[in-house]
């Protein structure tokens, strides 16, 4: 297991035009927020071998719109490790973006990528899988 400070992991995802909600293909921000989710659970198996439950989300910030088309690259890095809680900070980035204007299935690469959300959060691990205290 990987239970220090700084470890990240990082998870990439196409979105489906079928997951669009308003006008110009745009998707919801709770997209983003499920896509953490499914990061943070990743990360809480790597760092305490147990899915653990997520608490809740102390920061949330939408800086750029996400769009069907958009391929997207989501990260949480653990930043704080307590008894059983755990730190997260994530990050969504667009790195690549549907360009219909040039054709039905044209799309670019961003460079640099767009920084679409960012949040941070908290993750609690179960007693059962909590790690025990150094020397114990």
């Amino acid at each position: 297991m990987s239970l220090v400070e700084g470890f990240s992991v990082t998870h990439r995802r196409y979105v489906p035009y079928a997951h669009a909600h308003y006008g110009g293909n745009l998707v919801d921000g709770a997209y983003g927020l499920a896509l953490f989710g499914d990061v943070a659970t990743d990360l809480s198996i790597h760092t305490d071998g147990d899915e653990s439950l997520f608490a809740g989300y102390s920061d949330v910030e939408f800086l750029a719109p996400v769009q069907a088309g958009d391929v997207v690259e989501v990260t949480a890095t653990l930043v704080r490790i307590g008894n059983r809680s755990r730190g997260i900070e994530f990050e969504a980035r667009v790195l690549c973006r549907a360009a219909p204007e040039r054709g039905p299935s044209a799309a670019d690469v961003l460079s640099p990528p767009v920084v679409a959300t960012r949040a941070k959060g908290t993750v609690v691990v179960p007693v059962a899988h909590a790690p025990s205290p150094a020397g114990s």
